[in-house]
């Protein structure tokens, strides 16, 4: 093949890899959500337990939570420790739906987050990492 040839299949192949590697690119810088600008705030995906009465399921208890972690030191080990802490979070709301939610009356926010402040004291061994509580809710089961 001469090279007067080869030098437009090669201008095709070049022109038609570049969508490809176009979309490559974009695929990797997907748009981020984030819920704040500040650097400080890490969010927790929602926890939910279950409120039983009488010996069954009569609703679902919702808790969305995030951590306001100013040092960078402690947030990288918050960062870190988020399933662990997660998995603390959870046990604790299930412990506190099961002896003081009930479906006729609003469950106590403040105690929901002085536990859960407790729990994220405890599990990063110092103080520092502030609890913030986006949302609480409550959803009945009507059976």
């Amino acid at each position: 093949m001469r090279v007067s040839r080869l030098i437009p299949v090669l201008a095709a192949c070049l022109l038609a890899a570049a969508p490809l590697r176009a979309a490559e690119e974009g695929a990797k810088k997907k748009p981020e959500h984030k819920v704040t600008q500040s650097e400080s705030y890490l969010e927790v995906e929602p926890i939910y337990t279950t409120i039983v009465g009488d010996n069954r399921a009569r609703g679902m208890l919702m808790v969305g939570v995030g951590l306001d972690v100013p040092n960078e030191e402690l947030r990288e080990e918050a960062t870190r420790s988020l399933p662990v802490l997660r998995d603390a979070y959870v046990r604790n709301l299930m412990a506190f739906t099961s002896s003081s939610v009930r479906t006729d009356a609003q469950p106590d926010v403040g105690m929901i987050a002085d536990r859960l402040q407790s729990v994220t004291d405890r599990a990063l061994k110092k103080k520092g990492a502030k609890v913030l509580l986006a949302q609480v809710a409550l959803r009945v089961t009507n059976h």
